[in-house]
Order: structure tokens, then sequence, then C-alpha cells
């Protein structure tokens, strides 16, 4: 007989004592249980004791998460947090360095523990840090030259346990002094500096610029960018990161009328053409929470963008106007004439008007009316007078080449930059804020100081190529448009490392390349619509639903590792989730670090019935997704955030490690609750299943065996002489 589900095994140890193997009875109070455990090994007073785990985490028991223990955990019987708690406050005070720096290195490691960080913090533990931070440094620097590596430690120490203990969002950042922030900039801008500590000062200038306006503020007083840069030309690429995510949150929380004064000092400090040299071409691989930095870092130049985009042209602004006279002249080198009679007026009103139709304006009269629109706005106009100075021969050959044709099949310079402008911002997501998953940073973008500018020059030369290569004419303007997006996007998703590796892409994309690649694609996706083929696909439709059903339970099984977001940073926080194999229960739990296969379900510590659950939301539904803060209530995140309600107000979310896994888990959760699956997943794999399936169900195999396993795969040949290369 099976034993009753609120009684749990486990193993019990005790410094000193053979371990126990004791029954847990969940009914029972935690402390009646830990009683019995003291009265066991004869131990008195057993409130001054508590169980933890004996894992790696060492996290305490606790009424909220005694659910966790399973059959065969094994549970090591310790102090209580309060008692450990009181007893750090004071071993961290000693007056004995060992005793201190020892103190400091148990504290950095329970502090990872809510319930032992709530009971010091309790205990003022936060600001007791803080003092010695801003005091206790002076005298440990006395004795830094005779016991440098104790000096050292005893910091990192100190400031792990602060950065964890922060972590937990008991504490509001807002709390902290000036001194302190000027003690851990010191720490910063010192060169020099201890590796373990400079990386943890940079955790807490982070948070505390994203976590509050105050504080952002005073830290931009004590940090420059200056006294950054050093950071990013070692080869220790977790300071990078750290020094990148500090620039970035000092941009991201930075006035609007002050970002474009720092964008103005990091390209002084040559900000981009060391991260170029010291990060993206160094000889290393990049990791996840670099490239995510760099990531943010673009999308957050980028958005510099966002106010010329947004602001109309003024037709009435001479200076403005200029922009466009300046256009005419390069073009036709036409020279300013002096002032003159009324004839002369309208015969040159003639001549701008005659211009500025062959520069392709669709106001010929007054282009400066086809900058109002909002976007692409006055960024437009800046896109083509850059490409007017910088490439000056291209922009001359563009315009004269299209405004000597007869044939209708000139290509509108003007329109055709405005509408360029629109589908760049779009397709960079110009004005949006960055995601808090994403890691899509493009190193050709790192390559120029003027990158946005160098990246419509080149596009807008493909615009002109292909739009001959069509042979269009004005009525397949947004044909043209469409052609020109997919050349770009497909040569983007290359990644190239240069602008020019990323124009050689284009080169290979040509009208006649994207027709091939429509063309393999509408036959990989050919949809029959005969009614027997209809008849069929309806008769077929429920088993391939069934198997795609399937296919998502068995991912759920095998489960996915989740990231926890917090406003401090994003890295080492990990968790996982997956489906038993009976299809009843969710498993999950953290973890220590991003795994390397499946996690078994034995150690995930929480669990949740299939039958418990009462729905699953997704975006803006979220309740993580309704929380305030920083990054997010992004587009990009909203896309990736769900949740699964349980119980009364109870709930587990999640946000997607990407759109693939999005679509996995809502499926697979919708399937388990007997509903629809409707994600876009969803109908893709239908739609691809059942054109196969349609397609070997018409084949003639007549007389035809069809093997039950795959045929071997043949030996390599011996050479490879028979190969040619079409390039």
């Amino acid at each position: 007989m099976p034993p009753p589900a609120d009684i749990v095994k486990v193993a019990i140890e005790w410094p000193g004592a053979y371990p126990k193997l004791m029954e847990i009875d969940q009914k029972k109070p935690l402390s009646a249980i830990i009683k019995e455990v003291c009265d066991g090994w004869s131990l008195a007073n057993h409130e001054y004791f508590a169980l933890q785990h004996a894992d790696s985490s060492n996290f305490y028991i606790t009424e909220k998460n005694r659910n966790e223990i399973k059959n065969g955990t094994i549970l090591r019987l310790t102090t209580s947090p309060a008692q450990n708690a009181q007893q750090l406050h004071e071993r961290i005070q000693s007056s004995s360095m060992d005793s201190k720096l020892e103190a400091l290195k148990d504290l950095a490691s329970l502090s990872r523990d809510v319930t032992f960080a709530q009971e010091f913090i309790n205990l003022d533990g936060i600001f007791l840090l803080t003092q010695m931070v801003e005091s206790g440094t002076e005298r440990y620097q006395k004795l830094q030259k005779i016991m440098k590596p104790c000096f050292g430690d005893m910091l990192s120490f100190t400031l792990t346990a602060f950065v964890e203990l922060m972590d937990h969002g008991i504490v509001s950042w807002d709390t902290f002094s000036v001194a302190f922030i000027k003690k851990i900039a010191s720490f910063v801008n010192k060169s020099g500096m201890d590796t373990s500590i400079l990386q943890r000062s940079l955790a807490i200038l982070e948070s505390m610029v994203l976590n509050s306006h105050d504080l952002y503020q005073k830290v931009a007083q004590e940090i420059t960018i200056g006294q950054l840069i050093p950071h990013l030309q070692g080869t220790d690429q977790e300071i990078q990161t750290y020094t990148i995510a500090v620039i970035n949150a000092l941009f991201l929380k930075a006035p609007d009328d002050r970002r474009q004064e720092m964008a103005n000092i990091l390209a002084q400090k040559q900000l981009r053409s060391i991260i170029l040299t010291h990060v993206i071409r160094a000889q290393r691989a990049i990791n996840n929470e670099m490239a995510h930095q760099l990531y943010v870092l673009q999308v957050l130049t980028f958005n510099l963008l966002e106010d010329r985009m947004m602001t109309k042209m003024d037709p009435q602004d001479q200076a403005q106007r200029d922009i466009i006279f300046e256009l005419r002249r390069i073009a036709f080198d036409a020279e300013p004439e002096p002032n003159a009679g009324s004839g002369s007026m309208e015969k040159r009103k003639s001549m701008y008007t005659r211009d500025y139709k062959k520069l392709g304006f669709i106001n010929h009269v007054n282009p400066a009316m086809d900058f109002t629109q909002t976007p692409p706005g006055m960024l437009a106009l800046d896109n083509m007078l850059y490409f007017a100075k910088q490439h000056q021969d291209a922009y001359i050959r563009i315009v004269l080449e299209n405004s000597s044709r007869e044939d209708k099949h000139e290509c509108p310079f003007g329109r055709s930059s405005i509408e360029l402008t629109k589908m760049l911002c779009e397709i960079l997501k110009v004005g949006e804020l960055p995601s808090e998953t994403c890691n899509d940073f493009h190193p050709m973008f790192f390559t120029h100081d003027r990158s946005f500018e160098e990246f419509f020059c080149i596009c807008i030369q493909l615009l002109n190529k292909t739009w001959k290569e069509m042979r269009a004419t004005s009525e397949d303007f947004n044909k043209v448009m469409q052609v020109v997006k997919e050349q770009v996007m497909r040569a983007l998703t290359t990644k190239p490392s240069s602008l020019d590796q990323f124009k050689s892409k284009l080169q290979n994309l040509s009208y006649t390349e994207i027709l091939k690649i429509r063309q393999s694609e509408r036959m990989n996706q050919e949809d029959f619509q005969s009614r027997p083929i209809l008849e069929l696909k309806e008769k077929i439709q429920p088993e391939i639903l069934e198997l795609i059903k399937q296919q998502r339970l068995n991912r759920l099984v095998e489960g996915t590792c989740f990231r926890k977001l917090n406003s401090r940073r994003r890295q080492d926080k990990f968790w996982y989730c997956r489906l038993s194999p009976n299809h009843k229960v969710l498993h999950y739990g953290d973890l220590e670090e991003s795994p390397q296969g499946e996690v078994p379900h034995d150690s995930l510590q929480d669990k949740l019935p299939v039958a418990d659950i009462k729905a699953v939301v997704t975006g803006k539904d979220c309740p993580h997704m309704k929380e305030k803060g920083a990054l997010k209530q992004n587009k990009e995140v909203l896309e990736l955030a769900f949740s699964i309600l349980y119980d009364s107000n109870c709930q587990l979310n999640f946000i997607a490690p990407d759109k693939h896994e999005y679509c996995i888990w809502t499926d697979g959760l919708n399937a388990l609750l007997g509903k629809d699956m409707l994600s876009d997943l969803t109908r893709n794999d239908l739609d691809t299943l059942l054109s196969m399936e349609i397609k070997l169900r018409l084949l003639d195999l007549e007389n035809i065996q069809i093997p039950d396993a795959p045929p071997p795969i043949p030996k390599e040949p011996s050479n490879y002489d028979f190969v040619y290369d079409c390039n």
C-alpha cells in the first residue's frame, strides 16, 4: 500500500552525528517537526533551530516552501535564520580580521536565501554593510599593503552580500547616502581595483540608476564615460559586460534633453570603436549577456533618431527649405541666381518645379509638404542630404539617370527616400524600448559613427537597382518596396560583420534571386484548392492536430529553462519547468546555472497539479506584466509573456526565451486544458504537415514498398572533383 501523500521520507543531518531517516508529516506544524528532530538528538531550545536543504543552495525550509520537500530529500538541522542573522551581525563587527573575513564570506553565501535575508535586514544589516563600505574601508586600506588579499576579499564579500540582499527587493534603493554612492563610484574610478570588487560595484551602480531617479542623478555626477572606458579595454568579458550595462542604464534613464549630449560624449570618447575592437572583434565568443547589452546599446543609439523621425517639416522654415535647395544644387550643379524681376521669378519657379519633379518629390511646387508625414518626418530629409554630400557621385548618378528617362520607368528618388527611411525605422524598431530577452545586435552597426545614414545609403542604391531589375513604373512602387524590404531583412539575418559585407550580401540577393526563393517557398507550401483535396484535408486535419498536440506535450515533458528577470541584472538567474510524463503535474524550480540538457523531475522543488490550473493568460493580461518597472512594458516582452492561474489569486509567471518556445508552451498548456491551439506556430505546422500528407497520399505508390526505417547515410566520396562552384 503506498504511503499517504502528506508523508515524506527524508534524511536529516546534524554535524558530528549519524544522519537520521525519518518520515515528515506535512500536516504537522514545522515547529513540531523541528522539535521532534531536536529531541532525537537531545538538543534543547528547539526554537533556535531550523531545517535547510543540504544541497548547494542551503535554503531554509519554511511554512511557505515546505511543499518543495520530496521523498529522498537530504535536509540539515541548523541554527534558525534569526539566530544565524544575529550571530553574523555580531561576527562581522569583530575586531579580529580573520573572524570578520570568515563572517562576511558566510554572509555573502547565506544572503541568497530570502528567509535569512529578511532576518538580517530586520537587524539593520543593510545599514551596517553600507557603514562598513563608507567608513571601514579607510581602516582596511591602511592594512592593505601588509594584507592586500585579505582586504580585497573582505570588501568583495561585503559587496556581494549587499548585492544579494538588495536583489530580494525588500529594501528600497532610495535609502542610500551620497557618501555610499561616492565610495562605490570610487571603486569603479580607481585603476587596478580587484576584479570581483569592480564587478560588484558596477552591478550596484547599474541597479541604483535603473531603480531610482534620484540615485541616477547622483551616480551621473560621480561617474563619467571617460572613467568607464578603460574597463572596456581590458580582457575580462564580465567586467566589459557590466560596464556597458552601466552605460546603457545611464543612457536609458537620462532625460530626453540629455541623451543627445550623452551620445556626443560617447562619440568623443570613441566608445563605438573601442567596443568594436575590444569586444566584438576580440578573439573570444560573445556570451548571451554581452550580446544583450550590445543589443540594448544599439537600440538606445537608434532611438536618438526618434525625435527627427517624429518632427514634421515646417514649410515656412527657411533653414529647412535650404536643405531641399541644397539637394537640387548638388544634383543639377545650379548656382544661386541673383534677385531679378517678376518675369525672371516666374521662370525660376518653373525651373525649380521641373527640377523637383526630376528629384522625385510628390509635391513638385512645394516639396517641403512631402516631409510633413511622421514617421519618417525630417529624418528622411537628413538621410537624403547625407547621401547627397557623402556619396555625391552615386546621388548624382541616380537622380540624373532617372530624370533623363522618358519611358515611365524612372525611380522617384524623393518619394523612395521617404518611404525607405520609414521602412528602415520599422525594421530597426526606432522609438521602441529594448527588450529584456533579446540578444539581436548587428556588428555592422558598430563599424561606423553614422551607421544608420550609411545603412540608408546602401539601401537607397539597392532600391534603385531593384527598380531597374523589375522594370517598375510608379504603379509598382509598393511592390518594389516589398521586394527591397525582403532583400534587406534576408541580408540582416546573416549578421554581416561590416557594412561592406552587408552590401555584398545584397548584391547576391537580386530581384531574380528573390523570385527564385519565393518560387521555391511557394512550391513547398503549395496549397491545392480543388473540392476533393479540400475534403481530404478536412478528413486528415484531426489526425494532424493530434500529432501537433502530442509534439507540444512531448516538448513540455522535456521542459524549458526560463530566465528570471529583475531590475538589477539578468544573468545567473534561471528556473526550469517541465511536465510530468503522465501529463498530470508541472514540476518547476530554480537553477544555479543554465542547464545542459534536460533537468530531472526530482531536482525541481515545486509542483503544480494540472487539475488545479484555472486558466492560461498572455501578454497584458499577465499579472507580472501589470507591474511597473524599467523595461517591463515594452512590446517584445509582452509578446513573450504568459501566466498560469491556479487556486485563488495564485499564478506562475513565465517570459519565454523566444517566440518559438512561447508558442510551444501556450499551445501545450491549452491542449492540457482541452482548448484549441491557436498560435502562429500551430498554423504553420498544420499547413506544412497537411501539405506533406496530401502529397504523400496523392503519390502513385502501387507496387512500391515503403521502408519502415530511413535509408543508411552513404559514405563520403573519395574526392569532390565533381562539385562545380557557380560563383
